[in-house]
């Protein structure tokens, strides 16, 4: 599992600057943001986990991984019997989507995209959509700046630790956030370490 080479200078940015991250950083001293699949499992782990819980993902996904294998554009689009996994036939015809975008070479060097660019990049793929992208920014690409405005989670924690829990509009979420660049990535993932000491894999 890869790890981004940034996070102990962004901790110490972080914990320097704003006096809540500091302490929701010294609370949680081993969490760490960590890569755990290629990209195209990444992405399609997130279709799979889309309105249910994660239980039921976990459990979709593990039928998946018993059907066909690896996880792989090939695999997906040879596989016929997706629906046996659980899986609804408008995630099928996403998963598919996915995989032909992989076959196909619309995602190759995505690395070299900035973020915007590949965010825009993804959301043309079914299913996908920006919150979508911006995890997979942050989980897969690890990419040190991503603020996802729309997480519901993000939103609760920064109302409860910088508003005593009392609702927030977006642009004042983006003026806190404007304190924590070029580490927002980071940011946000203690805050959701606030609400939930438990990371969540994608």
């Amino acid at each position: 599992m890869e790890k981004p080479d940034y996070w102990k200078e962004a901790k110490a940015s972080l914990a320097a600057r704003d006096a809540v991250l500091a302490k929701i950083i010294t609370a949680h001293p081993e969490a760490i943001l960590k890569r755990r699949h290629e990209p195209f499992a990444t992405l399609a782990r997130s279709i799979v986990g889309q309105q249910i819980s994660i239980k039921a993902a976990d459990s979709v996904w593990a039928k998946l991984l018993a059907r066909i294998g690896t996880v792989t554009p090939q695999n997906m689009l040879a596989c016929t019997h997706l629906r046996e996994c659980g899986l609804s036939a408008r995630k099928i015809e996403y998963l598919t989507d996915l995989s032909v975008h992989f076959s196909e070479g619309h995602l190759e060097k995505w690395e070299e995209k900035a973020d915007e660019e590949l965010i825009g990049a993804l959301v043309k793929i079914r299913g996908i959509g920006r919150w979508t992208a911006e995890m997979f920014l942050i989980f897969q690409g690890l990419r040190p700046d991503v603020f996802p405005l729309d997480d519901l989670g993000l939103r609760r924690a920064i109302c409860l630790h910088y508003n005593q829990g009392n609702a927030l509009e977006k642009k004042q979420l983006i003026e806190i956030s404007e304190r924590w660049r070029p580490w927002r990535s980071v940011a946000t993932w203690y805050l959701w370490r606030s609400l939930d000491p438990v990371p969540v894999e994608y």
